[in-house]
């Protein structure tokens, strides 16, 4: 039996990394309509993930629509770590020919993953216009982690105060040292 200590086990970013990620039906869909996108690869439910730009972002989404991607299953936001992007992501479900097709075959889905940096424009064009259902969400992703949404039609806090001082959720962020019950009672 060999030496485990022998070989070092490859570093999991680097095998990652080292991977070919090809694109998706979706993914190919999107190129041969003249759309940039950059293939992801699937999450653990094999749901295809594509990065695009900001200003990408509406186009983008406008033709999955077109295409029958007529529901936004959620909205939301994720950061990759301290001084690492934060990523807005929008996924969606092909709802209405799932619904008439056999019931058996499960819908197609897409994930469309805006990468913002940290320190740079964390602005993304909202999606309200084309899906109703980011209202909240869009709302919370800038109350939890500061991306702002150009176009939204309410952008304000969601969850914390209007006067609440970070984003909460960032994996950068420092709990103030106090808490304060006002109008618990």
């Amino acid at each position: 039996m060999a030496d485990p200590s022998a070989t070092p086990s490859p570093d999991a970013e680097a095998v990652a990394e080292s991977v070919a990620i090809v694109a998706g039906p979706i993914g190919d869909w999107l190129a041969s309509q003249g759309f940039d996108t950059q293939a992801r690869g699937v999450d653990h439910r094999g749901v295809e993930r594509l990065g695009v730009t900001a200003e990408a972002l509406p186009l983008v989404a406008t033709a999955l629509r077109s295409g029958g991607f007529d529901y936004l299953q959620v909205q939301g936001a994720w950061d990759d770590g301290p001084g690492r992007a934060l990523v807005s992501f929008h996924h969606l479900v092909a709802l209405e020919e799932w619904t008439r097709g056999d019931g058996a075959t499960p819908p197609r889905e897409v994930r469309l993953e805006v990468s913002l940096a940290r320190d740079g424009d964390l602005t993304v064009p909202s999606l309200y216009p084309l899906y109703r259902g980011a209202d909240w969400q869009e709302r919370e992703s800038f109350d939890m982690f500061g991306i702002t949404y150009t176009g939204h039609p309410h952008p304000k806090r969601l969850l914390m105060p209007e006067d609440w001082v970070g984003w909460p959720l960032r994996k950068d962020y420092v709990q103030p040292d106090f808490y304060e019950l006002q109008d618990a009672y």
